[in-house]
């Protein structure tokens, strides 16, 4: 703005960031990359195209600023859990995480992560090996905690941390999968209760 605190021609007028792209995230999260049109977004960001593409970049710079905005917030649990102070206890309350997401009130069914671009094509092509890796960064994380939990004691010597963390991995996608299939919270808690009656003994 100038002295007279008026806004300068050419220049768009401001816009709350975080807000927009909040609400790409939950376009993206309900329609999946390919199934979200630039007017879908700019639409429910309540910006010109124009101001898209000068705020957060292209279609798929969007999707990844939209993909840190679900991991910093509706899939915070996932940094949440790793820090639980047993190996049993960070797969419980990341599945516990993964129900509780999935079936967030307010909020599309299922995970961005996951059907962001399952039915992608080629034009998808980006966003799902953006999802692939993210996904791939998850279950490392996973590893490296249920290593260290062999290392600790914490899980027997025999037990496998990168089967674990696959499988725990396994069952949260499949949680958010029939989540966005219209299964509700207490089947898919139930469906988590059940993946880890057999969870290794420390």
């Amino acid at each position: 703005m100038d002295a007279a605190g008026k806004t300068p021609i050419g220049r768009p007028r401001g816009f709350d960031a975080d807000a927009a792209l909040e609400r790409a995230m939950l376009v993206f999260w309900e329609q999946g990359y390919e199934g979200a049109s630039l007017s879908d977004l700019t639409a429910a960001m309540g910006i010109t195209k124009t101001s898209m593409y000068a705020a957060f970049g292209n279609k798929e710079d969007l999707f990844r600023k939209a993909l840190e905005r679900y991991e910093e917030g509706p899939a915070a649990y996932v940094a949440r859990a790793l820090r639980q102070p047993t190996a049993r206890e960070v797969a419980t309350a990341f599945l516990a995480g993964s129900v509780s997401t999935s079936t967030r009130p307010g909020c599309p069914s299922g995970c961005l992560g996951v059907q962001g671009s399952l039915a992608a094509g080629e034009a998808g092509r980006t966003a799902r090996d953006t999802l692939i890796a993210w996904r791939d960064e998850g279950r490392a994380h996973l590893h490296d905690r249920f290593r260290r939990a062999v290392d600790e004691g914490d899980l027997p010597p025999d037990a496998d941390p990168a089967l674990l963390a696959r499988y725990v991995m396994t069952v949260a996608n499949g949680i958010a999968v029939q989540a966005a299939g219209g299964a509700g919270r207490d089947e898919l808690q139930q469906v988590a209760d059940v993946a880890l009656r057999n969870w290794p003994p420390a």
